[in-house]
Order: C-alpha cells, then structure tokens, then sequence
C-alpha cells in the first residue's frame, strides 16, 4: 500500500509544481508585455523583465520570444506579442522526472503598444 501511496503523494506534488510554475510564465509574459507596450521598450527590457520575475520565483532557463524585435519604436496600436517557455524537466522537483519529463510550458501574452506620452 505505501509504494502506490508515495506515487500518488509524488504525482500530486510534481502535477502541482507543473502549474505553479505555468501561473508563474503566465505572470512573466504578463510583466514582459507590460514593458514592451511602452515608448522605447527593446526585446532586451522585455526579456530582463520576464527573467526578472521569473528569478522571483526561483525559474531560470526560460526562453523569451518577442514581437516586434524592437517593440518600442513600432507604431502606437500595433500588437506586442511576448511567449515564454521553458521545459519542465528544468523545473521539476523530482531528480529524475518521469511525470511530464518531455513537456514543455509555454505562456504568451499579446498586448496593444501604447505611448507613454
């Protein structure tokens, strides 16, 4: 009975851990967007700011794609688009993933460039 037991307990924490840190990329594209909407806004400051949340929540290793390559100096209305995955097997808690191991969590947020003026 304690082995089937353990497999749930670890199933249940690693499925859990797998949507803590999908909220977490969804958070991060979020703030990413937020930054890349604004006057100026380079693919550089969205990536800093996505990575900085992400360190926030102790996740590295996430890759950041945006577009338009220079969000900032694109014309006010057009729409910024900012995606960030990462595997999860870089996320689990489990030193040898077995639960998701081939996954990969992905987020994108699209959001209209606006000016700051």
């Amino acid at each position: 009975m304690a082995p089937v037991f353990l497999l749930l307990l670890v199933g249940s924490v690693e499925f859990g851990r797998a949507i803590m840190v999908q909220e977490a990329l969804t958070n991060a594209s979020r703030e990413g967007a937020r930054v890349g909407i604004l006057d100026g806004a380079t693919s550089s400051d969205v990536s800093s700011a996505v990575n900085t949340y992400l360190a926030g929540m102790s996740i590295s290793g996430a890759t950041t794609a945006v577009t338009p390559t220079d969000p900032g100096l694109s014309p006010v209305g057009t729409q910024v688009t900012v995606s960030v995955s990462i595997p999860y097997s870089t996320v689990t808690w489990v030193p040898s993933p077995w639960f998701l191991k081939n996954a990969t969590l992905t987020a994108v947020t699209v959001m209209q460039r606006a000016t700051s003026q």
